[in-house]
């Protein structure tokens, strides 16, 4: 409580809510550009305006809470405070709920998973990311884990990072996309092998039934968020645990009561500036998480638009694949093409979206506080990022987010092998680089 009442009278001084108020202009502009764009899109295809929504939300969202999945590793052993962590529990718990509603109802109308569907029947929404579960989901998880730590943030994290302005974040996604294509080729190599047919492709409705996937499921984010209350509570006894509003920029601290700024700029900073709490956005990307599913009819994910991306730089120099996976990737990039592909169309929407949080609340700038040594580390995690998630049939977003939300129980071994590889990432290489703090 102490600390809500210090970060509640931070800003309590003279100020200008607005250093640059031509910032907010430029982010109207692209609002009513995007629009425009949005209205083009759908003569292509009526979905894609949708795609492009969503992905602004998203991306808005996240950056006005600073909120990444990442963190929900790094902050916690860096910090010693879990509330984002704990935030992510409750946004995972909120769409798992949801979900269990609308796949029940759609079960119950006949639709079915979507791994054994035929062409005519209909399919259960969000059961697309039930993936086979192998050596692939956690060798691909651990290496994205440690890869998401060298660039400071995992695949959503990366492409809001761009939007704020962040120059590690352009050189982590040009080799995040070449690192796809490899991933997709080791997947297709070891799946095709004895030893990545071991495993299961299990959605936990078809064993326990819908109520059971979810009760079982609100049991493990408890016993997650339970784990996270007994981290804390270590730390905070062995006194290494920061503040939960200590790393809040002054500007975007809320407003004291003594602030002697007039009530349109109170509303002002309210609405376009002050950062959200983790919670909150948790609760706003769970609803936006929910508008993709029940809008296409498919959960959310990131980096398979990645592979169609590179797949179509890889047509402009007419490479071709023997392997008839990335045979196929290619052909469809090049059947589809970018601004068809309604995944790149929303991880477009999401870097704009945060680009619009940061012009409105003008604090856009490029941040290029890195050494060459740092750059090292980013083509790394960036490599490391793009073949892990790829063997590992998604991301953060894809394979865990999503996977865990429509009762994969691939979800949950991403998780526990990502949550390795983070934990490596940070042991073992702390202080080397500025997205690698030391450890307390």
């Amino acid at each position: 409580m102490e600390a809500k009442q210090d970060r509640n009278t931070a800003i309590k001084e003279d100020i200008s809510i607005l250093q640059n108020k031509t910032q907010p202009i430029v982010g109207l502009i692209i609002v009513f550009g995007l629009i425009g764009f949005g209205f083009y899109l759908n003569q292509l295809k009526m979905s894609l305006p949708m795609h492009l929504l969503a992905g602004v939300l998203m991306g808005y969202v996240l950056s006005r809470g600073r909120f990444g999945f990442a963190g929900g590793v790094k902050r916690l052993v860096v910090r010693g405070e879990g509330s984002l962590t704990k935030a992510l529990v409750v946004m995972f718990a909120i769409t798992v709920f949801v979900t269990f509603g609308i796949q029940w109802y759609a079960a119950q109308n006949g639709a079915v998973a979507s791994f054994v569907a035929t062409a005519n029947q209909a399919v259960i929404p969000g059961t697309q990311n039930v993936a086979f579960t192998n050596i692939g989901t956690i060798l691909g998880g651990m290496l994205f884990g440690i890869g998401m730590m060298f660039a400071g943030g995992c695949a959503s994290g990366t492409l809001t990072d761009m939007g704020e302005g962040e120059g590690r974040a352009w050189i982590v996604i040009v080799f995040f996309v070449l690192g796809s294509l490899p991933g997709e080729w080791a997947r297709s190599v070891i799946d095709n092998q004895a030893i990545g047919k071991i495993g299961t492709q299990m959605y936990l409705p078809d064993s326990l039934g819908y109520f059971g996937a979810l009760v079982l499921s609100l049991i493990g984010l408890a016993l997650i968020y339970i784990l996270t209350l007994l981290y804390e509570k270590k730390r905070r006894e062995n006194g290494t645990s920061a503040d939960i509003y200590g790393d809040w920029e002054t500007y975007e601290q809320p407003l004291g009561a003594n602030a002697n700024v007039s009530n349109i700029e109170k509303l002002y900073h309210k609405l376009f500036i002050e950062r959200w709490t983790f919670m909150k956005t948790g609760f706003l990307i769970a609803f936006v998480w929910i508008f993709i599913l029940v809008s296409q009819g498919k959960a959310w994910g990131v980096t398979s638009s990645f592979s169609h991306l590179s797949a179509t730089t890889t047509n402009l120099f007419n490479i071709q694949f023997t392997n008839p996976d990335l045979a196929a990737i290619s052909a469809k990039a090049s059947e589809t093409g970018l601004l068809n592909d309604g995944g790149t169309i929303r991880n477009f929407g999401l870097i704009m979206g945060a680009v619009i949080a940061f012009l409105m609340a003008g604090k856009w700038k490029w941040h290029l506080d890195f050494n060459k040594k740092d750059s090292v580390y980013f083509v790394s995690g960036g490599l490391l990022m793009g073949f892990g998630a790829r063997l590992a049939k998604g991301c953060n977003a894809g394979a865990l987010f999503s996977g865990i939300s429509t009762f994969s129980v691939s979800g949950w071994v991403f998780l526990v092998a990502m949550t390795i590889g983070g934990l490596i990432g940070l042991k073992y290489f702390a202080g080397k680089a500025c997205t690698l703090p030391k450890l307390k």
